[in-house]
């Protein structure tokens, strides 16, 4: 429950950019699956969200250009719909 409320927290005063930071950590299956549909309607709505996760499947299923970094240094970076 914490989590939900700290996204809707972060969610609530419509900012232009979101940074999120393994914002499904701690969530139950049915807290994953309503975040995610929260991030994509956002996303739709021509928000910005920047998101930090080890998860790859919600990197598959929420973002749309992917900067993969160790140690701080850019080690990957792939944008959907490009080669």
């Amino acid at each position: 429950m914490r989590q939900r409320l700290a996204i809707a927290q972060a969610i609530m005063e419509e900012p232009p950019l979101l940074l999120l930071d393994e914002p499904m950590n701690g969530l139950d299956n049915e807290g994953v699956k309503e975040i995610r549909e929260v991030l994509m309607r956002l996303r739709e709505e021509g928000k910005t969200i920047v998101l930090a996760s080890h998860s790859r499947e919600d990197i598959e299923i929420l973002c749309d250009t992917v900067t993969e970094l160790d140690h701080g240094r850019i080690i990957g970076q792939n944008i959907k719909g490009s080669r």
